[in-house]
């Protein structure tokens, strides 16, 4: 957001021509083509991210086979258990691939992300939107088709595969927010951003809650299939009903067409070719975003990768319930998120904070809860039900961040933020990497006080990178995002 546009956010002077206060006012709510674009960018979410946990939920299958076991005294059983009963129990193919291999598998996906998110980022500024989105969206549904097939081929053509489909969906990451600085209005633009990106989570729930299913009944490689198929499926509604921008759409009304323009008429948007390489590394402000990605992301790659083990080994709770437990924490996330970008706008549309305060608050909140609760977790494993409550407070608020340190970038340097988004992608994938391999040498030592150990770390990575956030960041457009920059990447 630029400066003139947080003020008229903020509840300036908007206009002096009383047709823009009715046309304001007409187009507040949810049936609108904006809200449509980001219920079709939350199915695109949604899809990209069952595709990119398909893996990690077809890998125990996969090595250990999802055939039940054969009855003793059946024909077809027998028939069934020789692979030559076609349906949901024929066999499918298990592989020999020790723990070392299954982690290079299933960490090939982060190497193609990581090494081109700014690359991506920097493209993102560059091009349409919409056909960098479609085009990453395609290629990663297409890859997850043919996973299968190259898992069959040897586990070099999966890894490679694997860190293809990683830089195709790092491109639909890094380039969807450039979609939104031509199609949300600044007083909406927290709960657009929020609700489409929440496919994620949602994503995640439906994936945790039916995966172990689909393989025990249609066989592992129908997780493929189907996360291939959803991806395919979106893109029929996102290329014919998605434009880069309102002026263009010709399903928009007039109404809604000029409430959008108007409300961003003071933002500029100039395709950039060049970048501000030396200011960028000299903003407090933009470490302060950096920072906090990597510091906030540190605690949710530890949920993500053990939450099914820590229900199961500290709470003792069994495999089956373990996953439709982590099911409900990413619904609860997912809702969290939701209510977090409505509640922001809410804010802000009615002047109670300004839009800093809202990305300090909220990012406090979020951080603070994960920080506290989690601690306290080592100390209450004893009882499984304020073990769980606690574990809840510890994971969903820290949400709450999406809405502010997480999305800060867009305030400060909107012109970038494809970029910027890029950027930050790095340090959320080194926080990633480091955490979960961290946890697991800690749970390796000694368990009992090994999570100990991972949640006092966690706090402490937290809490100083919340400090950095509450006193460096800002949301006013820097200086450098402002003017053409002489500096090349």
């Amino acid at each position: 957001m630029s400066t003139g546009a947080e003020a008229t956010a903020a509840g300036g002077d908007r206009s002096g021509d009383a047709d823009v206060h009715v046309t304001s006012a007409s187009c507040k709510g949810f049936c609108s083509v904006r809200h449509g674009l980001a219920l079709i960018l939350q199915f695109c979410n949604f899809a990209m991210y069952i595709q990119n946990v398909n893996l990690s939920v077809t890998m125990p299958a996969m090595v250990n086979g999802s055939v039940p076991p054969c009855p003793a005294n059946a024909s077809d059983a027998r028939d069934a258990c020789n692979g030559t009963l076609p349906g949901p129990w024929a066999a499918e193919p298990v592989y020999d691939w020790g723990p070392d291999i299954q982690g290079v598998i299933l960490s090939a996906l982060n190497y193609g992300s990581f090494l081109t998110s700014l690359p991506s980022g920097y493209v993102a500024g560059l091009f349409a939107a919409k056909h960098l989105i479609g085009a990453g969206l395609c290629a990663s549904s297409i890859l997850s088709l043919l996973t299968p097939c190259a898992a069959d081929a040897g586990a070099a053509l999966l890894i490679a595969l694997r860190v293809v489909q990683g830089v195709a969906q790092i491109v639909v990451v890094t380039s969807q927010y450039e979609i939104w600085l031509k199609w949300a209005p600044p007083l909406e633009r927290n709960q657009l951003i929020i609700f489409s990106i929440s496919g994620g989570m949602l994503g995640a729930f439906s994936i945790l809650l039916v995966g172990g299913f689909l393989c025990e009944t249609l066989g592992w490689p129908s997780i493929f299939y189907i996360s291939g198929g959803i991806g395919c499926a979106c893109l029929c509604l996102w290329f014919p009903l998605v434009y880069d921008d309102p002026e263009h759409h010709p399903f928009i009304s007039a109404r809604e067409r000029d409430h959008i323009v108007h409300s961003l008429a003071q933002q500029e948007r100039v395709p950039y070719r060049s970048l501000p390489i030396k200011a960028m590394m000299k903003s407090l402000p933009l470490w302060s975003i950096l920072v906090s990605h990597f510091s906030v992301w540190w605690h949710f790659s530890i949920v993500v990768a053990y939450l099914p083990t820590y229900l199961h080994s500290v709470l003792a709770i069994d495999l089956k319930d373990s996953g439709f437990l982590s099911a409900l924490v990413m619904a609860a996330i997912f809702v969290c998120t939701i209510l977090g970008g409505l509640l922001a706008d809410l804010l802000l549309s009615r002047k109670v904070l300004p839009i800093l305060v809202i990305r300090r608050l909220f990012t406090a909140i979020g951080v603070l809860f994960s920080s506290v609760f989690s601690v306290l977790l080592s100390w209450v494993s004893g009882s499984r039900g304020v073990a769980l409550a606690f574990l809840v407070l510890s994971v969903v608020p820290g949400s709450l961040c999406q809405v502010g340190a997480l999305v800060n970038f867009m305030d400060i340097a909107p012109r970038y933020s494809g970029f910027l988004k890029g950027l930050s992608q790095i340090f959320t994938s080194l926080s990633g990497v480091i955490a979960p391999t961290v946890s697991g040498f800690f749970i390796s030592q000694d368990a009992e006080s090994g999570w100990r150990n991972i949640f006092l770390l966690s706090a402490a990575i937290n809490l100083p990178g919340l400090v950095v956030f509450l006193i460096f960041s800002r949301a006013d457009v820097q200086e450098w995002a402002k003017d053409e920059a002489l500096t090349r990447l």
